[in-house]
């Protein structure tokens, strides 16, 4: 591998910029040369624990420190603005989850990516969904891409171990708001989920969505959400989350012509039917019937490499000159970001909604909410800058 170090900055010290700080300094061909944070003392004791230098603003950092690669970590509203500046400058971008917080700025940035190529032909763009990289994910991909299942029929995904506690809302001024986070758990906690669904079934055709705002915190948003969702071919999703579950639930069933997946509690079983179901269903002069199938639990390497610095390190290779794909790439973030629009907008509207949705429809919604909100945020509680982000992150069991 060569021996050029690839250099790094990070817009926003937050829980999840800080995780990113500490990998970051612990990975070879990689040197943190810049961090930015509004908050200046923030900004430069990071900056002093990992020998980089200290800016407060992104636009002065992206002007003046030497950086190959930006890791945009701020509130989510800010993530396009930081992005299509870093990629006027030819600056690579790593993007935290989601996009954006509408559809309409996600493609805006996504054309600022496709513009600057003309002039920087090598600029990459990927986004940060390492839920990719978890060992049973990654097998759930591989099966549905070798097509032993089949044609899918029915996809159902209970995910509610996303708890949060009112604690969590009350520590960031910016947190569960209409005006500082665009939204609640599909917004924040979701878009890997949001993301996995579509990277395993496509996006639907037609979503349902039912948003419950507010339902157990005391937020203006979204905590709990069920969504159903209809496909070209005629398989049926359905996905049901929320913040308010202890112990959770991760459960997901996918079922198909030839067979069914089953993942729950770090456990992926999978039931080989004797013959097409759909066929038998036709054929058969059985009025009932019922099939004795002892399933096979398909062997997944728990202790895989996964996670953040995964994702980071693919980039690094690529940008070291090795052929390789991008765990995500930045515009696969529109997908996510799709269906949880496409659901709010649902269920703000009370009626199912097309895919490709209408991105003014949703923004004129999203906006509307934010000019008309009386919520008053309680007294934040900032949290450590030392706080462990891992309990936050997605599992799998």
């Amino acid at each position: 591998m060569s021996n050029r170090i690839i250099t790094f900055g990070l817009v926003g010290i937050g829980g999840i910029g800080q995780h990113h700080v500490n990998y970051l300094c612990k990975m070879e061909h990689v040197k943190l040369v810049a961090v930015c944070d509004t908050d200046k003392e923030k900004a430069d004791s990071t900056a002093k624990a990992c020998g980089a230098s200290a800016y407060y603003d992104a636009i002065e950092m992206l002007d003046h420190a030497k950086i190959d690669v930006v890791i945009v970590a701020v509130p989510h509203y800010d993530h396009p603005f930081i992005a299509m500046e870093a990629f006027k400058r030819g600056i690579h971008v790593m993007c935290e989850k989601p996009i954006a917080v509408h559809v309409n700025a996600a493609k805006e940035m996504i054309q600022a990516y496709e513009s600057a190529k003309v002039h920087h032909p090598d600029l990459q763009f990927a986004i940060m969904f390492q839920e990719r990289t978890l060992p049973y994910y990654a097998k759930l991909k591989e099966i549905m891409e070798s097509g032993s299942l089949g044609k899918l029929t029915r996809a159902t995904w209970i995910h509610t171990k996303w708890f949060r506690s009112q604690a969590y809302y009350d520590s960031g001024g910016w947190r569960a708001t209409w005006a500082g986070e665009g939204g609640g758990i599909l917004t924040n906690q979701c878009p890997h989920t949001l993301d996995m669904y579509q990277w395993l079934f496509g996006l639907p055709e037609l979503i349902s969505g039912h948003a419950h705002i507010g339902k157990y915190h005391d937020i203006e948003v979204e905590d709990e959400v069920t969504a159903y969702l209809e496909h070209s071919g005629g398989m049926v999703g359905h996905l049901i989350v929320t913040t308010a579950e202890l112990p959770g639930t991760n459960r997901m069933e996918i079922v198909g012509d030839l067979g069914k997946l089953i993942l729950e509690n770090g456990k992926l079983l999978h039931y080989r039917y004797p013959q097409s179901m759909l066929a038998f269903t036709r054929e058969t002069d059985q009025r009932f019937a019922e099939w004795d199938i002892t399933p096979e639990e398909i062997f997944v390497d728990a202790d895989a490499p996964n996670g953040h610095h995964i994702v980071t390190e693919r980039l690094i290779q690529r940008l070291l000159g090795q052929q390789v794909d991008l765990i995500a790439e930045g515009p696969e973030g529109l997908g996510a970001l799709t269906l949880a629009n496409g659901i709010m907008l649902s269920s703000f509207q009370k009626r199912p909604i097309t895919v490709p949705i209408d991105g003014d429809a949703f923004q004129a919604e999203l906006e509307e909410r934010i000019r008309t909100s009386s919520y008053v945020k309680k007294a934040v509680q900032a949290p450590a800058s030392s706080e462990d982000m891992s309990a936050s992150f997605g599992t799998t069991k």
